[in-house]
């Protein structure tokens, strides 16, 4: 009890006071957040000031796109592109709730219109399209609205003379849209193949989780692959794979550093260090404005 008071008097009270929540204020229920991977508590304001990286043991938390977004472009100033209109339920798909319910839940939820946002901006002074998926809505996957996003934002890209940077945090395909959410594989690609031609950088930045149908298309071709630390990235999971092969997995198998050690990755980067990783490449790669 006495060490616990400790904690109490020792820590949590100072802070409290440096946060201005002193003097008897009832402390709001959000106001720690637990780490899922050391277990220790932080503040919600030093989580934010992180970037969502916990201060104890360095474990990633998922970020939310605004954050990223804000860290990522030169004084927080983006532009958003619309989010493509396309027809909500093409298979009158329906289990406990209808696709359409399901689209409307996850937006109340997650703040986001689909599970993919587009910005255009500057890093460092360089014209980038920045596109991030948000795991929070429908778990990242990517059905028509995304790859018609993906594209677009490829072809903003392209007019803009701009690099495009693609942040991935998906568990896949969206099942709720069958067949037409694989298309949008083949359709990725094409849009990435747009900026090749284009002589422009594409960059691909690996967070967790990056599995399924955004795996086996456009995660894959970056000009440079990078990947944040801890990131699960493959195709199908550990237990699929297990119980397909019979036979146990290292424990690191495919953690971002795992798929750096065997070639897949480029470089594993920090994420408190990923705007100046950006910067870097983007000053090697972009296309000097005097060349032809």
């Amino acid at each position: 009890m006495s060490a616990h008071m400790n904690w109490l008097d020792d820590y949590v009270r100072p802070t409290l006071k440096t946060l201005g929540m002193g003097g008897g204020k009832e402390v709001p229920d959000d106001l720690w957040t637990q780490c899922p991977s050391c277990q220790k508590m932080m503040f919600r304001k030093q989580l934010d000031e992180s970037l969502h990286v916990c201060q104890h043991c360095d474990h990633h938390l998922r970020v939310p796109v605004d954050v990223r977004l804000n860290a990522l472009f030169d004084d927080g100033e983006f532009e958003v592109l619309p989010t493509p209109s396309v027809l909500a339920d093409p298979l009158k798909f329906k289990a406990k709730k209808t696709y359409a319910q399901q689209i409307k839940e996850n937006s109340r939820r997650s703040g986001a219109e689909e599970a993919i946002s587009v910005a255009t901006g500057n890093i460092g002074g360089k014209a980038v399209v920045v596109a991030v998926f948000n795991g929070d809505f429908m778990g990242g996957s990517m059905g028509r609205a995304v790859g018609e996003a993906f594209v677009q934002g490829c072809e903003t890209a392209v007019n803009n003379q701009a690099g495009f940077v693609v942040f991935t945090n998906s568990g896949g395909a969206r099942m709720q849209e069958g067949a037409l959410s694989l298309m949008q594989m083949p359709r990725t690609t094409i849009g990435v193949q747009m900026l090749r031609e284009a002589g422009l950088p594409y960059i691909v930045v690996m967070t967790n989780p990056t599995y399924g149908g955004v795996t086996a298309s456009f995660a894959m071709l970056g000009d440079v692959q990078l990947a944040e630390p801890g990131a699960m990235i493959g195709f199908a999971g550990r237990r699929v794979i297990e119980g397909t092969i019979r036979e146990a997995l290292p424990d690191d198998f495919q953690t971002a550093e795992s798929n750096h050690k065997h070639g897949l990755i480029d470089q594993v980067v920090s994420r408190n260090d990923m705007r100046d990783r950006l910067d870097s490449l983007l000053g090697y790669m972009m296309p000097s404005k005097g060349s032809a």
